[in-house]
């Protein structure tokens, strides 16, 4: 466009001297010479001042010129002021969404398959997550977790908790079930280990026993009555060795809960587990495999965590397009959140665009508004000489009439 308009001047300057040369041969030719004078001063007359606006017209230092760059650092706050009067005041924003339905658009964006929206946004949360978790240091990160986890164990008072459940389980009797799963796990170990109780038994029978063969009955006798015993704890619900058993948890839950020793030495063995090396590495292994996992099912899109997000976002979106009460209360959390960025932020953006457009070059400020507005700046001369051209006439046509 610079160059149509460019060319345009030219032609009408071409038109002039042509126009000069045969003025003498008919008076037809004054009208001709009086558009192409008035067009060359139109043409000539807007060039200058779309030039004046980005630069020096010839490099001549010429008073009002180079506008923009010039005054580069007052169009920035100008522009700035008019973002923030404009569009980052409370009352615009808030005008603006009152008349928007951001829930029930979201809804149909997150249900709709055949747009694959939802797709993207969970592979996309889900390549995310996995690079979150990659780019942190694996052993800093599992140390920080279990620093954390160690810091809220050791303010947490363990033994009343224990105490509490204990007892709460005792007065559900939910605690026979452990009762009763303790015994056959002490049959089954004797059972397993009654060659080592035989040869205990043996060891220490005097010799008058095991000469005699006394031992071995002696042993069988024992072994008998311990399976007796754990049948019988089994069987009847209100066996004496389960008083006691009710017993001992009762009083263990009483002292864990009121009493201090108890509870001193609780607090002590939870210190030494904690401070155990073992249960570091212990849980450095555990965080390992469970970000690995975390990492792989992120990334499987046919996952179960895959499946599980998708499944969830959908359901989301036809919630969010059914339920108006819902939608009205997404609403008016956003309308009131970006009110109130807009109130609290809104002259912190406001400076980061002013302060941008201070940091760029007057070049950079020059190009970037010419290539914006340039073309429409060339139509002005374009219209300029043409204008002009046709003032010329009038002004030619009113000067023969007089």
């Amino acid at each position: 466009m610079r160059r149509t308009a460019t060319g345009l001047l030219a032609a009408m300057a071409a038109l002039f001297l042509f126009a000069h040369a045969l003025r003498p041969a008919h008076a037809g030719w004054d009208w001709v010479l009086a558009f192409a004078e008035a067009a060359m001063v139109g043409g000539l007359a807007d060039w200058f001042a779309v030039t004046a606006l980005f630069r020096r017209p010839l490099g001549l230092p010429i008073p009002h010129t180079a506008i923009i760059p010039e005054n580069k650092d007052r169009i920035a706050d100008t522009m700035a002021a008019f973002l923030q009067d404009n569009f980052l005041t409370a009352e615009v924003v808030a005008r603006r969404m009152r008349g928007m339905n951001l829930a029930s658009a979201g809804g149909a964006w997150l249900a709709d398959p055949s747009l694959g929206r939802g797709e993207r946004l969970r592979s996309g949360a889900g390549e995310l997550l996995a690079q979150v978790l990659e780019s942190l240091d694996p052993d800093k990160l599992g140390n920080q977790v279990r620093g954390g986890l160690v810091r809220q164990l050791e303010r947490l008072e363990v033994a009343p908790l224990l105490g509490s459940a204990l007892a709460g389980a005792i007065a559900d009797r939910r605690h026979m079930a452990v009762v009763e799963s303790f015994v056959r796990w002490a049959g089954f170990t004797l059972e397993a280990n009654e060659p080592l109780v035989r040869e205990l038994i043996h060891r220490r029978a005097n010799a008058v026993l095991r000469w005699t063969g006394l031992d071995e009955k002696l042993a069988n006798s024992v072994i008998d009555g311990l399976y007796k015993l754990f049948a019988e704890v089994i069987v009847e619900p209100d066996h004496p060795l389960r008083g006691k058993i009710e017993e001992g948890l009762a009083t263990l839950a009483w002292n864990l809960a009121h009493d201090p020793e108890t509870q001193a030495k609780v607090q002590q063995i939870k210190r030494e587990l904690l401070a155990n090396p073992a249960l570091g590495e212990w849980w450095q292994g555990v965080w390992e495999r469970l970000r690995t996992s975390l990492i792989a099912r992120a990334r499987d899109p046919e996952g179960a965590l895959g499946a599980s997000v998708r499944e969830s976002l959908a359901d989301l979106g036809r919630t969010l397009q059914s339920d108006p009460a819902l939608q009205d209360q997404i609403n008016r959390l956003a309308r009131r959140t970006a009110v109130g960025l807009a109130t609290r932020y809104g002259s912190q953006i406001v400076r980061l665009v002013s302060e941008t457009v201070k940091r760029w070059d007057a070049t950079t400020v020059t190009r970037r508004l010419e290539g914006a507005v340039g073309r429409d700046l060339q139509f002005i001369r374009i219209n300029g000489t043409l204008v002009g051209g046709t003032f010329g006439l009038v002004i030619h046509a009113v000067e023969v009439w007089l």
